[in-house]
């Protein structure tokens, strides 16, 4: 019955994710590639996390 105010953590990681790809995305247009390709990485993380609770 309470179950509907419970946060959902799969929208906290979507909210993550997508802000690490905008920040990825800022780093590639200033040139800082090094910055770039760690950024994503950790989206890829968070992304693979999402994932695992989808299928859990």
């Amino acid at each position: 019955m309470f179950g509907i105010f419970k946060s959902d953590p799969t929208k906290k990681l979507q909210k993550a994710y997508e802000r690490k790809l905008e920040q990825a995305m800022e780093a590639a247009r200033n040139g800082d590639m090094h910055t770039n390709a760690s950024l994503t990485a950790e989206a890829e993380a968070l992304r693979e996390e999402i994932e695992a609770h989808k299928d859990a």
